[in-house]
């Protein structure tokens, strides 16, 4: 087996980004996959004419993939994980994943709540030594999480705009934007949701099975 990164060809990473993270407007896909506004619109509209993603207007708009985007997505990344001979490292990974992932959504919760004289109650981020402690929980979990996306970084080459954007979320959050752990729709918490997707259709697995 090589551990060299499998390198995804632009339109599918397109396809498959969009399919993550929902619908989405063209700076965020681009955000997402790693590509210039540009290059994502050239892949959406050859992607639309092919009948595979669908672009509503309107300010609640954006692009989406179609059903028979997903099915075609669904295929192409089956192809992609046997081909590259990588669905035993992306398989561990996985379930190294499933391990964090409650604790990510522990911390998550603890910033957006904490118990006041045992009630719970939401966090008005008054108490700053609290929300130190807990900002520092979240960068020993980060550790972990990088150790997991380094394995599927090197199986395929897709998955290494996760770990960019953790830590740019990360990082935004230890400067004194605190939004960027759970509140926006590029923070940590939406962009480990957003790995969450892809190892699901990466691997064929459903997210409630």
């Amino acid at each position: 087996m090589s551990n060299s990164s499998h390198q995804t060809t632009s339109d599918l990473l397109v396809l498959h980004t969009l399919r993550c993270i929902g619908v989405a407007d063209l700076g965020r896909i681009a955000d997402a996959a790693g590509l210039t506004p540009s290059a994502v619109e050239s892949e959406l509209i050859d992607l639309a004419v092919d009948g595979l993603v669908t672009r509503e207007p309107g300010g609640f708009g954006g692009w989406s993939v179609t059903d028979a985007g997903r099915a075609a997505d669904s295929e192409r990344v089956a192809e992609e994980l046997e081909t590259s001979g990588a669905r035993e490292r992306v398989t561990r990974a996985y379930e190294d994943f499933l391990v964090l992932n409650p604790e990510l959504l522990d911390l998550c919760t603890a910033w957006q709540m904490r118990s006041v004289d045992g009630v719970a109650t939401l966090n008005d981020h008054a108490d700053s030594a609290y929300d130190a402690r807990v900002l520092r929980l979240f960068n020993e979990f980060h550790q972990r999480a990088e150790a997991v996306c380094a394995v599927l970084t090197s199986a395929i080459s897709r998955f290494e705009r996760h770990p960019i954007r953790l830590r740019s979320a990360l990082a935004r959050a230890n400067a004194g934007e605190p939004d960027y752990l759970s509140e926006r729709m590029d923070s940590y918490h939406s962009v480990w949701f957003h790995l969450h997707e892809d190892l699901l259709t990466t691997l064929g697995q459903s997210r409630w099975s």
